[in-house]
């Protein structure tokens, strides 16, 4: 699970299904940064990812540190990378999405495009491998806002698999959305970091299963 770790950074692979950091709506087992703190000491939140998701997070193991990685994505310093599965096939290769979106307070919890009242947003999608009925794309998110590549994605008429909360039809390919995030990059005290998170094995075994469907048509 762990990446990388000094006195500054904290790196990990974060499973799927398990709350990056405490609070939000659900409760149950300790969340990834309570689990992580135990066993390294006091940590700080920089960045967060949905429970749902698997891949790259981020901490901070000194104040300082955290003072200027949250400097860093406040200002977009940080090249974030995803692969997502999409339902549906894309015509376009590549797309940016820039629909303002607004966290929504009702029951679902979902993220929705509001023109009106949502904050600026924007992902840019690449398609990376087609499939009969599905497409794996690279999302690059240039701001943060909650959910927002599976908004993004829905929005463009393309949600993710196994994202009903955002419109996917049922599937038996894998039991959450599909979305990986598979590297982190920027500068720090003056060097380079580059983090990537192999997939967690549901993920590879919808693709494993989607490439499979394709080459036996």
């Amino acid at each position: 699970m762990t990446l990388h770790a000094d006195a500054s950074l904290l790196v990990v692979n974060k499973p799927p299904g398990l709350a990056a950091v405490p609070g939000g709506w659900e409760t149950g087992e300790p969340s990834l940064f309570e689990q992580l703190q135990a066993e390294y000491g006091k940590l700080w939140i920089v960045h967060r990812l949905d429970k749902v998701a698997s891949g790259v997070i981020l901490f901070a193991r000194a104040a300082a540190a955290h003072r200027t990685l949250s400097l860093l994505f406040e200002t977009r310093a940080v090249n974030k990378t995803y692969h997502a599965i999409l339902c549906g096939l894309p015509a376009w290769q590549e797309r940016l999405a820039r629909h303002p979106l607004r966290l929504d307070s009702g029951h679902r919890h979902r993220t929705v495009v509001d023109p009106r009242r949502g904050k600026p947003s924007e992902t840019a999608f690449r398609l990376l491998e087609r499939f009969a009925a599905h497409a794996l794309a690279e999302a690059a998110p240039a701001t943060g806002r909650t959910h927002q590549i599976r908004a993004h994605a829905a929005a463009l008429g393309f949600p993710l698999l196994g994202d009903a909360l955002y419109g996917a039809p049922p599937t038996d390919l894998i039991s959450r959305p599909a979305l990986h995030a598979l590297s982190l990059s920027f500068e720090f005290e003056g060097r380079r970091y580059d983090f990537t998170a192999p997939y967690p094995a549901d993920f590879e075994e919808a693709l494993s299963r989607l490439r499979g469907s394709l080459a036996s048509e």
